[in-house]
């Protein structure tokens, strides 16, 4: 399936019903969504593969990369309000994606093995190292792992996953992020961001 085609689907996704601010649920555009599940594909990291989308939210990025052929599709939030409306989403587009509750934060352990964990996690903007989580639940469950991050990301990840994994690929893109919040002064405003690549090296023990 062509790109073009994968984000034609996924806009008819609908976003969080009642975002909080202070998780950051912003939600992904299907611009960046096929874009960023199209690079991990063209990589060997989506079709016939067991993908975990952590923070999946209203699961664009789990429902998209079960429209890419992945063997077997697991999306993770908190948020109750959210994965109901991810449930309809995966109806909607007539793909079968399990959709399980839990906070990553607290219960790393709910959350299963995978080839590849995808994720667009929080920036940090409202919490500093919001981040992190994600990131070690995502090295914790799979070899490799794709996020959504920051641009200019890369060395602060290096540091932060030294000894467990390495930075394979790093891909610059943009997020437009519609005005969701009160404190948005902007009708949308872009978001320079990487799409990264991490791959477990098995150096330390995770």
């Amino acid at each position: 399936m062509r790109i073009r085609q994968i984000e034609m689907l996924l806009e008819k996704c609908a976003g969080f019903p009642d975002p909080d601010a202070r998780s950051e649920q912003y939600a992904t555009p299907a611009v960046v969504a096929a874009r960023f599940l199209h690079e991990a594909d063209c990589q060997g990291d989506i079709r016939g593969m067991r993908v975990v989308d952590l923070g999946c939210g209203t699961g664009i990025l789990a429902c998209g990369a079960a429209l890419l052929g992945a063997g077997e599709v697991i999306g993770i939030d908190w948020d109750e309000g959210a994965l109901a409306v991810a449930r309809e989403n995966a109806a909607k587009l007539g793909v079968e994606v399990t959709f399980l509750g839990a906070d990553i934060s607290h219960s790393r352990e709910a959350i299963p093995p995978a080839d590849t964990v995808i994720m667009n996690p929080p920036f940090g903007a409202q919490r500093a190292h919001a981040d992190r989580p994600f990131i070690d639940a995502g090295l914790a469950s799979a070899d490799v792992v794709w996020g959504i991050f920051n641009s200019g990301s890369r060395s602060f990840l290096e540091s932060y996953i030294r000894g467990r994994a390495d930075v394979e690929t790093v891909i610059s893109a943009t997020f437009p992020i519609r005005r969701t919040f009160a404190h948005h002064t902007r009708d949308i405003m872009a978001i320079p961001v990487d799409f990264i690549r991490l791959v477990r090296n098995g150096e330390e023990e995770l």
